[in-house]
Protein backbone atom coordinates (compact mmCIF):
# COMPACT_ATOMS: atom_id res chain seq x y z
CA UNK A 1 0.00 0.00 0.00
CA UNK A 2 1.09 3.50 -0.92
CA UNK A 3 2.01 6.07 2.10
CA UNK A 4 0.50 9.11 1.84
CA UNK A 5 2.44 12.56 2.61
CA UNK A 6 0.62 14.88 4.66
CA UNK A 7 1.58 18.48 4.19
CA UNK A 8 2.03 20.99 7.31
CA UNK A 9 -0.33 23.97 6.82
CA UNK A 10 1.29 27.36 6.80
CA UNK A 11 0.91 29.01 10.27
CA UNK A 12 0.72 32.59 9.65
CA UNK A 13 1.10 34.33 12.91
CA UNK A 14 -0.75 37.73 13.36
CA UNK A 15 -1.06 40.24 16.37
CA UNK A 16 -3.79 42.02 17.43
CA UNK A 17 -2.97 44.88 19.82
CA UNK A 18 -5.33 46.64 21.83
CA UNK A 19 -5.39 50.15 23.88
CA UNK A 20 -4.37 51.22 26.83
CA UNK A 21 -3.01 54.58 25.85
CA UNK A 22 0.79 55.25 27.61
CA UNK A 23 -0.08 51.49 29.04
CA UNK A 24 0.45 50.96 25.04
CA UNK A 25 4.32 51.16 25.55
CA UNK A 26 3.98 47.33 26.81
CA UNK A 27 3.33 45.89 23.00
CA UNK A 28 6.82 46.95 22.30
CA UNK A 29 8.29 45.01 25.17
CA UNK A 30 5.97 42.12 23.44
CA UNK A 31 7.25 42.36 19.99
CA UNK A 32 11.19 42.98 21.37
CA UNK A 33 10.88 39.49 22.86
CA UNK A 34 8.91 37.95 19.89
CA UNK A 35 11.65 39.32 18.05
CA UNK A 36 14.79 37.46 20.56
CA UNK A 37 12.75 34.16 20.05
CA UNK A 38 12.35 34.37 16.43
CA UNK A 39 8.60 34.27 16.29
CA UNK A 40 7.70 34.82 12.77
CA UNK A 41 4.80 37.57 12.35
CA UNK A 42 2.56 37.85 9.21
CA UNK A 43 0.06 40.82 10.01
CA UNK A 44 -0.79 42.98 12.39
CA UNK A 45 -3.69 45.31 13.44
CA UNK A 46 -4.31 47.59 16.24
CA UNK A 47 -6.60 49.81 18.05
CA UNK A 48 -6.01 53.27 19.76
CA UNK A 49 -2.48 52.91 21.18
CA UNK A 50 -2.30 49.31 19.63
CA UNK A 51 -2.58 50.98 16.22
CA UNK A 52 -0.04 53.43 17.15
CA UNK A 53 2.53 50.45 17.50
CA UNK A 54 1.22 48.43 15.22
CA UNK A 55 1.52 50.59 11.96
CA UNK A 56 5.43 51.45 13.76
CA UNK A 57 6.48 47.77 13.68
CA UNK A 58 4.36 47.38 10.12
CA UNK A 59 6.36 49.36 8.58
CA UNK A 60 9.72 48.54 9.81
CA UNK A 61 10.24 49.74 12.78
CA UNK A 62 12.59 47.64 15.13
CA UNK A 63 10.70 46.46 18.83
CA UNK A 64 13.87 48.13 20.27
CA UNK A 65 13.28 51.35 18.42
CA UNK A 66 9.59 51.72 19.31
CA UNK A 67 10.92 50.75 23.01
CA UNK A 68 13.02 53.58 22.55
CA UNK A 69 10.59 56.18 21.44
CA UNK A 70 8.44 55.15 24.14
CA UNK A 71 10.84 55.72 27.10
CA UNK A 72 11.15 59.20 25.47
CA UNK A 73 7.92 60.09 25.38
CA UNK A 74 5.21 62.41 26.69
CA UNK A 75 1.66 63.53 26.40
CA UNK A 76 2.77 66.35 24.21
CA UNK A 77 3.86 64.33 21.26
CA UNK A 78 0.84 63.35 20.75
CA UNK A 79 -2.08 65.88 22.04
CA UNK A 80 -2.35 69.50 22.98
CA UNK A 81 -4.91 70.99 24.97
CA UNK A 82 -7.07 72.91 23.06
CA UNK A 83 -10.59 72.85 24.21
CA UNK A 84 -13.90 73.09 21.91
CA UNK A 85 -17.03 71.54 21.41
CA UNK A 86 -16.23 67.96 20.41
CA UNK A 87 -13.09 67.58 22.93
CA UNK A 88 -10.19 68.81 24.96
CA UNK A 89 -7.29 67.75 23.02
CA UNK A 90 -6.15 68.12 19.33
CA UNK A 91 -4.04 65.02 17.93
CA UNK A 92 -2.76 67.17 15.23
CA UNK A 93 0.59 67.05 17.08
CA UNK A 94 0.38 63.32 16.13
CA UNK A 95 0.82 63.69 12.57
CA UNK A 96 4.41 64.64 13.04
CA UNK A 97 4.83 62.01 15.83
CA UNK A 98 3.90 59.48 13.68
CA UNK A 99 5.97 60.68 10.96
CA UNK A 100 9.50 60.04 12.69
CA UNK A 101 7.82 56.73 13.97
CA UNK A 102 6.74 55.14 11.07
CA UNK A 103 9.44 54.00 8.62
CA UNK A 104 6.62 54.56 5.36
CA UNK A 105 3.03 56.30 6.06
CA UNK A 106 0.89 54.23 3.33
CA UNK A 107 -0.70 51.30 3.79
CA UNK A 108 0.32 49.89 0.36
CA UNK A 109 3.86 49.87 1.44
CA UNK A 110 4.10 48.43 4.61
CA UNK A 111 6.39 45.18 4.72
CA UNK A 112 3.79 43.49 7.04
CA UNK A 113 0.08 43.90 6.28
CA UNK A 114 -1.91 46.53 8.72
CA UNK A 115 -5.11 46.91 10.26
CA UNK A 116 -6.15 49.67 12.05
CA UNK A 117 -9.48 50.17 13.23
CA UNK A 118 -11.90 53.44 14.34
CA UNK A 119 -15.73 53.72 15.32
CA UNK A 120 -17.81 55.48 13.51
CA UNK A 121 -19.16 58.36 15.57
CA UNK A 122 -22.75 57.95 13.98
CA UNK A 123 -23.00 54.70 13.65
CA UNK A 124 -20.92 53.30 16.47
CA UNK A 125 -20.24 51.03 13.64
CA UNK A 126 -16.07 49.97 13.53
CA UNK A 127 -14.82 51.51 10.49
CA UNK A 128 -11.43 49.46 9.04
CA UNK A 129 -8.04 50.72 7.44
CA UNK A 130 -6.12 48.24 5.74
CA UNK A 131 -5.35 48.71 1.94
CA UNK A 132 -4.50 51.64 1.18
CA UNK A 133 -3.94 55.22 1.66
CA UNK A 134 -2.32 57.23 4.54
CA UNK A 135 -2.08 55.45 7.69
CA UNK A 136 -2.00 59.03 9.82
CA UNK A 137 -5.22 59.93 9.78
CA UNK A 138 -6.76 55.98 10.59
CA UNK A 139 -4.68 56.18 13.27
CA UNK A 140 -4.96 59.32 15.01
CA UNK A 141 -8.85 58.75 14.34
CA UNK A 142 -8.48 55.11 16.09
CA UNK A 143 -6.56 57.23 19.09
CA UNK A 144 -9.18 59.55 19.57
CA UNK A 145 -10.21 58.40 23.18
CA UNK A 146 -13.83 60.47 23.21
CA UNK A 147 -14.37 63.39 25.20
CA UNK A 148 -10.36 63.86 25.61
CA UNK A 149 -9.30 63.85 22.43
CA UNK A 150 -11.57 65.49 19.50
CA UNK A 151 -12.79 63.34 16.78
CA UNK A 152 -11.10 62.91 13.38
CA UNK A 153 -12.64 63.90 10.26
CA UNK A 154 -12.13 60.97 7.45
CA UNK A 155 -13.90 60.09 4.18
CA UNK A 156 -16.88 61.97 4.80
CA UNK A 157 -17.15 60.38 8.98
CA UNK A 158 -16.14 61.81 12.24
CA UNK A 159 -14.01 58.65 13.94
CA UNK A 160 -13.26 57.91 17.31
CA UNK A 161 -11.40 55.33 19.47
CA UNK A 162 -11.78 52.27 17.84
CA UNK A 163 -11.61 50.35 21.22
CA UNK A 164 -15.32 52.13 21.79
CA UNK A 165 -16.53 49.56 18.97
CA UNK A 166 -13.89 46.54 19.56
CA UNK A 167 -11.59 46.65 22.50
CA UNK A 168 -8.91 44.17 20.50
CA UNK A 169 -9.03 43.86 16.58
CA UNK A 170 -8.50 39.86 16.64
CA UNK A 171 -10.99 39.67 13.88
CA UNK A 172 -9.38 42.28 11.88
CA UNK A 173 -5.75 39.95 12.10
CA UNK A 174 -7.80 36.85 11.06
CA UNK A 175 -9.05 38.83 8.04
CA UNK A 176 -5.42 39.99 7.11
CA UNK A 177 -4.59 36.17 6.71
CA UNK A 178 -3.46 35.36 10.19
CA UNK A 179 -4.26 31.52 10.38
CA UNK A 180 -3.62 32.14 14.46
CA UNK A 181 -4.37 35.29 16.47
CA UNK A 182 -2.29 36.52 19.26
CA UNK A 183 -4.65 39.20 20.78
CA UNK A 184 -3.34 41.68 23.97
CA UNK A 185 -4.99 43.55 26.16
CA UNK A 186 -4.00 45.99 28.82
CA UNK A 187 -6.92 46.62 30.80
CA UNK A 188 -6.61 48.96 33.65
CA UNK A 189 -6.68 47.62 37.24
CA UNK A 190 -9.69 46.99 39.25
CA UNK A 191 -11.23 50.85 40.38
CA UNK A 192 -10.51 52.17 43.76
CA UNK A 193 -13.60 53.83 44.95
CA UNK A 194 -15.76 56.29 43.11
CA UNK A 195 -14.32 58.05 40.65
CA UNK A 196 -13.26 61.67 41.31
CA UNK A 197 -12.72 62.94 38.03
CA UNK A 198 -14.25 63.30 34.79
CA UNK A 199 -11.89 61.29 32.85
CA UNK A 200 -12.58 58.55 35.52
CA UNK A 201 -15.65 58.43 35.46
CA UNK A 202 -15.40 58.65 31.36
CA UNK A 203 -13.17 55.68 31.50
CA UNK A 204 -14.78 53.66 33.94
CA UNK A 205 -17.45 54.07 31.35
CA UNK A 206 -15.57 52.68 28.75
CA UNK A 207 -14.01 49.82 30.36
CA UNK A 208 -17.36 48.37 31.23
CA UNK A 209 -18.74 48.14 27.39
CA UNK A 210 -15.28 46.74 26.89
CA UNK A 211 -15.71 44.11 29.50
CA UNK A 212 -19.57 43.13 28.18
CA UNK A 213 -17.89 42.83 24.68
CA UNK A 214 -14.37 40.65 25.38
CA UNK A 215 -16.56 37.48 24.24
CA UNK A 216 -16.32 38.79 21.10
CA UNK A 217 -12.71 39.43 20.41
CA UNK A 218 -11.87 36.50 23.01
CA UNK A 219 -13.71 33.94 20.49
CA UNK A 220 -11.83 34.60 17.56
CA UNK A 221 -7.94 34.56 19.46
CA UNK A 222 -6.15 31.42 20.02
CA UNK A 223 -4.04 32.94 22.80
CA UNK A 224 -4.92 36.05 24.86
CA UNK A 225 -1.73 38.26 26.81
CA UNK A 226 -2.60 40.58 29.27
CA UNK A 227 0.87 41.97 30.42
CA UNK A 228 0.57 42.95 33.99
CA UNK A 229 0.37 46.73 33.86
CA UNK A 230 -3.11 47.79 35.62
CA UNK A 231 -1.46 49.54 38.17
CA UNK A 232 -0.24 52.10 35.80
CA UNK A 233 -2.25 55.10 34.67
CA UNK A 234 -3.28 56.08 31.46
CA UNK A 235 -1.23 59.51 31.19
CA UNK A 236 2.31 57.72 33.00
CA UNK A 237 4.59 57.72 29.81
CA UNK A 238 7.22 58.26 32.93
CA UNK A 239 6.57 53.93 33.52
CA UNK A 240 7.65 52.76 29.99
CA UNK A 241 10.68 50.65 31.01
CA UNK A 242 8.43 49.36 33.46
CA UNK A 243 5.68 48.55 30.74
CA UNK A 244 8.18 47.31 28.30
CA UNK A 245 9.69 44.52 30.94
CA UNK A 246 5.82 43.35 31.32
CA UNK A 247 5.27 42.89 27.75
CA UNK A 248 8.18 41.04 27.25
CA UNK A 249 7.70 39.04 30.09
CA UNK A 250 3.62 38.30 28.95
CA UNK A 251 5.55 37.15 25.98
CA UNK A 252 8.24 34.58 27.03
CA UNK A 253 5.99 33.48 28.78
CA UNK A 254 3.28 32.39 25.39
CA UNK A 255 6.68 31.47 23.51
CA UNK A 256 6.63 27.52 23.91
CA UNK A 257 2.89 27.60 23.40
CA UNK A 258 3.26 29.76 20.49
CA UNK A 259 6.25 26.90 19.29
CA UNK A 260 3.84 24.26 19.52
CA UNK A 261 1.85 25.94 16.80
CA UNK A 262 4.87 26.24 14.07
CA UNK A 263 6.23 23.00 15.34
CA UNK A 264 2.89 21.12 14.36
CA UNK A 265 2.91 23.66 11.01
CA UNK A 266 5.16 24.78 8.67
CA UNK A 267 5.56 28.77 9.49
CA UNK A 268 5.53 31.62 7.14
CA UNK A 269 8.40 33.58 6.84
CA UNK A 270 8.02 37.01 8.28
Amino acid sequence: MQSLTVRPSTVRIGLALGGGFARGIAHAGLLRAFQRHRIPIHCVAGVSAGAVVAAAYASGTTADEIADVGRSMRFSDVGRWRPGRLGLVSSAAMIGFLGRLVKTDRFERMRLPLGVLATDLSTGEPVVFSTAGSVIDPVRASCAYPGLFQPVQSQGRLLVDGAISMGVPAALARQLGATHVISVTLPPGAPAGRPSSLFQVVGRCLQILQQRADDRWRAESDLVLAPDVGEVDWHRFDQAQQLIEAGDRAATAAVPEIRRWLAIGRPMAA
